[in-house]
């Protein structure tokens, strides 16, 4: 995974879009009815982390590349995509491929921007959006069922996932997402090829009015806070409208904007630490005269692992890694200062990398 990415979903005027432009600068249509955004626009953006700036200056990088992350704002979805509603299945197809799902719920009140249902009610949005994703999974469980009955006559070593395949079809028509399926690691496996919405871990963005700031917790925040910790799922309270004027400011003023309401950072910058904690995301670093660079990859990862992230013949060559943890590098304001105060690690490829590990790769 070397380009984390989250579908941004919501129900029309939940204050997506005004989320999508914020975070990535990128002018996708904001206007206040249903349907602005019909293609999915898409924005990368990079990860902050400043030890990225330290590093780079103790080893005099010509360049700083930090890791990146992928937005897909798809269009507002309505009670009924599933059967084609409002943009429909186009919709569902956008997010499919994505690695997780950002909730945009509406948790403010404003006369001027108009409810598709009425009413705010943050707990019957999330179970509208959620009863779409269900029905197009089932729709998808059930084909599958259907193929694979037709396959399972010649080939009998497939029943395990067909089993699996009526099991995930139950829990879908008892109205249950498949995180919340229990099964074994082979059935995992088995379901993995399938690229199920509801399996995708969900993390709630609860969109706040500026009268919310900064504490940004409400009455509806409250809720969804209760609703998302019974699925196991994350919440993040934000304000699209602040993050808005936060994105048309240089990074100075930003700072300063910020800290005069009482934030010490951007909503974006809590939405992605949040999203790389759920997905169980990790940074690497490799720092020297050419650039310094963030790697992205997934907690419990070995060393000749994270060494293919770089390239495949560096995993395929794997010597061994030299480690310098983020703290000794400062300390010791060098790679060979670390090395001469026996701080700099020799590592075989079973070695788990840590967030924060400065690597060197030696390999064939």
């Amino acid at each position: 995974m070397s380009n984390l990415s989250c579908g941004i979903v919501g129900l029309p005027n939940v204050g997506k879009s005004t989320l999508f432009n914020a975070l990535t600068r990128k002018a996708a249509p904001a206007a206040n009815y249903p349907f602005c955004t019909i293609d999915p626009n898409v924005g990368i953006v990079e990860v902050a982390d400043p030890r990225l700036i330290v590093l780079s200056k103790l080893s005099h990088s010509k360049k700083i590349i930090p890791a990146m992350m992928t937005f897909v704002d798809i269009a507002g979805l309505v009670k009924g995509a599933s059967q084609g509603e409002g943009l429909g299945n186009q919709f569902l197809t956008n997010i499919r491929e994505t690695d997780a799902i950002v909730h945009v719920v509406r948790c403010f009140e404003n006369d001027d921007v108009i409810h598709v249902a009425g009413k705010i009610d943050p707990i019957a949005d999330i179970e509208v959006i959620n009863l779409e994703l269900i029905l197009s999974d089932l729709q998808m469980a059930d084909n599958s069922i259907v193929r694979m009955e037709k396959q399972v006559r010649g080939k009998k070593e497939l029943q395990p996932i067909l089993d699996v395949l009526k099991k995930a079809s139950i829990h879908l028509n008892n109205n249950q997402p498949l995180r919340s399926l229990i099964l074994n690691e082979e059935e995992r496996d088995h379901l993995a090829s399938y690229p199920f919405l509801t399996s995708k871990k969900v993390l709630y963005a609860t969109n706040v009015s500026e009268k919310d700031l900064p504490s940004m917790e409400n009455k509806y925040v409250a809720q969804v806070r209760d609703y998302a910790a019974k699925e196991g799922n994350s919440v993040v309270p934000i304000c699209a409208r602040l993050e808005e004027e936060v994105g048309q400011l240089s990074l100075e003023e930003a700072r300063e904007y910020l800290s005069s309401l009482g934030l010490n950072e951007t909503g974006l910058d809590r939405l992605i630490k949040a999203a790389f904690e759920m997905l169980g995301l990790i940074t690497y670093i490799t720092t020297g005269e050419i650039e310094t660079r963030a790697w992205t990859i997934t907690r419990g990862m070995n060393a000749q692992e994270a060494a293919g992230k770089i390239h495949s013949d560096i995993q395929k060559g794997f010597i061994r890694a030299e480690v310098v943890s983020y703290d000794d590098m400062v300390t010791y304001q060098s790679r060979a200062a670390a090395r001469d105060v026996g701080k700099a690690r020799s590592e075989g490829k079973e070695y788990f990398v840590k967030d924060g590990d400065v690597i060197l790769f030696f390999h064939n």
